[in-house]
């Protein structure tokens, strides 16, 4: 099974830089539509008012983390199925083990390319 090129993703991302450097990366791969998220806590208002098939999350974020934001998507029966992207500047060993626990579905280190990304995705919804 491949990602459905509908779906609605949601990036989420402190620097708007980051967020729209992972949306074009996203549109090259056919993912047109895209929504984006400052932090955690954002992210999570608008998953829970609309219907989301995968997100990309900045790990450092103020207000609220990636993997607390993670953590709150894994507790909710509603969010829990959605696959969650990390990514992450620290290619720290602990921070990924902290993220597997969490229930990740895959993460990237920065820089990345649309080769990872696309890499990841095909990972994911295999």
């Amino acid at each position: 099974m491949s990602a459905d090129p509908n779906m609605k993703i949601l990036v989420v991302d402190d620097t708007a830089v980051m967020r729209r450097v992972a949306k074009n990366i996203l549109k090259k791969l056919r993912y047109a539509n895209v929504e984006e998220a400052a932090n955690g806590q954002e992210a999570l208002q608008k998953l829970h008012s609309e219907t989301y098939g995968f997100v990309v999350s900045d790990w450092n974020m103020p207000v609220m983390t990636g993997i607390e934001m993670l953590r709150t998507i894994q507790a909710d029966d509603k969010l829990k199925t959605i696959p969650v992207l990390m990514i992450t500047a620290e290619a720290q060993q602990g921070n990924l083990v902290e993220a597997i626990q969490a229930g990740v579905s895959n993460y990237i280190v920065k820089p990345f390319t649309a080769e990872t990304m696309q890499e990841k995705l095909e990972q994911i919804f295999q």
